[in-house]
């Protein structure tokens, strides 16, 4: 099985890159080859002028399309996922997602921003056709630390984050299982 991760803040390092390496390492422990995408990886004038032939957008499409699932992580900025993001996921074709298993993840300085995953992320995310987009995960900002050397998280947001990637983990076998009966 294949995995993308997305990073979608203009910082890094920042704490939802953070959730996303947690990630990795513990699909990677499953046996789940994992690939990791970050908005640092587009010239900011490929997605600012919408450039759908830029080479890094048709690298980003070629492993979506290869892919089985895609872990995307957002900072929460003014009650929405980040600018950034949007704007790549805008130079997206229309089913990019098409057939594929979706975890969202957002960070934020507090509860408050909490709805933004429900309420901003997810639509945009099944927008894109995704299969199955999977309850998503908000994480305060004080409940990961390190982020910049060595992330150390809460034991909730751990517990949390483990519970969200074995539901991942099920949902890609089930899609697998799905595949497999239809050839």
């Amino acid at each position: 099985m294949r995995v993308i991760t997305l990073a979608g803040s203009p910082r890094f390092p920042s704490r939802s890159t953070a959730l996303l390496t947690l990630c990795q390492h513990t699909l990677e422990g499953c046996g789940i080859e994992v690939t990791p995408w970050n908005i640092h990886n587009f010239p900011p004038e490929d997605l600012l002028y919408a450039r759908f032939d830029s080479p890094a957008l048709l690298a980003l499409k070629e492993d979506l399309a290869l892919a089985d699932g895609l872990i995307v992580a957002t900072p929460v900025y003014k009650a929405s996922f980040s600018g950034a993001l949007k704007t790549l996921l805008d130079l997206l074709p229309e089913r990019a997602l098409e057939h594929k298993v979706v975890l969202p993840l957002a960070t934020g300085g507090t509860l408050a921003h909490m709805l933004a995953v429900d309420y901003a992320l997810k639509p945009v995310l099944s927008a894109l056709k995704a299969q199955e987009v999977l309850h998503g995960i908000f994480a305060e900002d004080s409940q990961i630390s390190h982020y910049d050397r060595q992330p150390e998280i809460s034991d909730l947001l751990n517990s949390r984050l483990n519970d969200a990637l074995t539901t991942f983990c099920y949902a890609l076998r089930q899609r697998e299982a799905r595949l497999a009966q239809a050839v």
